[in-house]
């Protein structure tokens, strides 16, 4: 046989290897194909056609309440005081009967003759706590003004001051007392403790209590501490401030959760009063306006601040 055609047949035998080959393997895979586990009798779906009609409706029914009461519970009712004030319907924490406000330059040109006849929750304003110093410099460009309004117009009023963690609270309470000359009749002096910046917590306690102390020593009663619920539990639950009056800032809620003495709360940040454009800070007296009235300097105090200067 020729080389050639040795070669050909070479290929033809190949060829048909090849064919084999492919053709056992489609044979195997169909096989496979072919073979199958079988089904279990009890492994059927639970379809909710099989249900019956009632059945449907009050598991409907049920998955909505139970959807219904989580979103209420979780994003309604924690901003459902909130939404009302913003929209001039604010609510009042019931059962107290002494209302006040507190301002800032914030609010703007007040018309005290308008505040002296507007009412919180068909109250009166019987009190304004009013924004005068922070920091060692920053005096309140409408402090002044304010202050002699306020009383002019009648009202119990209180001054305070802003304080910054980040300057030296001795400094802080010298510049207080510098710009803020309190009267008989006037609310205790406040000080506003909002911020820690780099302090420590001790660190931050221990300048509060220089501040309080040096401006306690000046007007002869123990300062008011101004503070968030939040704050106050984190930053100044210590012994060492539980004889001071105490304001609490805790918003849109029935009730003040702090379970310590207190005497006011800021219940809110968006108070409608008559005489202020846009919101005010509304507050509560816990007590009577004849207790309210006991808080304030007296005569005495004052005959010690003149003996003092």
């Amino acid at each position: 046989m020729r080389p050639d055609e040795l070669q050909t047949l070479k290929k033809r035998t190949d060829s048909q290897k090849s064919r084999r080959s492919r053709g056992g393997g489609a044979s195997a895979s169909s096989e496979k194909k072919k073979t199958s586990r079988p089904r279990k009798k009890g492994n059927k779906r639970f379809s909710p056609k099989k249900w019956p009609l009632w059945a449907v409706w009050t598991g409907a029914i049920l998955i909505g309440a139970i959807y219904l009461f989580i979103f209420y519970y979780f994003f309604v009712g924690p901003y459902s005081f909130r939404w009302k004030a913003m929209y001039g319907d604010p609510v009042y924490p019931e059962g107290f009967d002494v209302h006040g406000i507190d301002v800032s330059h914030y609010q703007a040109n007040i018309d005290w003759e308008l505040v002296r006849n507007a009412s919180l929750d068909t109250s009166p304003v019987r009190f304004v706590f009013i924004k005068a110093t922070e920091g060692v410099s920053i005096i309140d460009e409408n402090f002044n003004q304010n202050f002699y309004e306020a009383k002019r117009n009648g009202l119990i009023r209180g001054a305070y001051h802003f304080f910054s963690p980040d300057e030296d609270a001795g400094k802080q309470a010298m510049f207080f007392l510098k710009q803020v000359h309190l009267e008989v009749g006037d609310l205790p002096p406040v000080l506003d403790v909002e911020k820690v910046g780099d302090l420590t917590d001790d660190q931050l306690k221990r300048a509060v209590k220089v501040w309080l102390d040096i401006v306690e020593e000046k007007f002869k009663v123990k300062p008011i501490i101004y503070t968030g619920y939040k704050f106050k539990m984190r930053y100044l639950n210590d012994p060492v401030f539980d004889g001071y009056p105490y304001w609490i800032a805790h918003y849109y809620v029935e009730k003040l959760a702090y379970k310590g003495k207190w005497h006011f709360w800021q219940h809110t940040d968006c108070g409608k009063v008559d005489g202020i454009k846009g919101d005010v800070d509304c507050n509560i007296f816990n007590g009577s306006l004849e207790e309210l009235m006991s808080l304030t300097i007296k005569e005495s105090d004052v005959i010690n601040l003149e003996w003092a200067d």
